[in-house]
């Protein structure tokens, strides 16, 4: 399950990169992992202090640090 996670999060690190701050539906119709597998990698990239998340009002977007 470890190896699902990290390879959704370097998708998500690789789509950041080259697309620029985006929300997390954006980002899940353009990645190829399972939902329960993007929450899990984003969590992960927060921890690891690889991402930036940003909440205005109901308006959620992921950012490189």
């Amino acid at each position: 399950m470890s190896e699902s996670i990290g390879k959704a999060a370097g998708q998500i690190w690789t789509f950041l990169e080259a697309n620029g701050p985006s929300s997390p539906s954006k980002i899940a119709k353009e990645v190829e992992a399972s939902k329960t597998d993007l929450q899990r990698a984003i969590g992960w990239l927060a921890k690891e202090e690889k991402i930036e998340i940003e909440v205005n009002g109901r308006v959620e977007t992921l950012s490189l640090k």
